[in-house]
């Protein structure tokens, strides 16, 4: 009887390949509903935030409408 019952060479292939097999790909969102919000992270010069909070409440919807108007939308 064999030491081995398999294929040191097949056995090293099958990890080989279970290693290397791309995962299958995630499910994507459905498209964005217009108008609805989404919680990003955003990086913005010190000074470019400090403009919009000077105004008070309502800093975050005013920056948005900038950057909606720089889009061109």
């Amino acid at each position: 009887m064999a030491r081995r019952p398999s294929n040191p060479r097949d056995a090293a292939e099958a990890a080989f390949k279970a290693a290397t097999v791309k995962p299958p790909e995630r499910m994507r969102e459905a498209p964005a509903v217009p108008g609805r919000r989404e919680q990003v992270t955003l990086r913005v010069d010190s000074e470019v935030l400090e403009w919009f909070q000077e105004d008070g409440p309502g800093w975050q919807d005013r920056m948005a409408e900038a950057l909606r108007r720089a889009a061109g939308k």
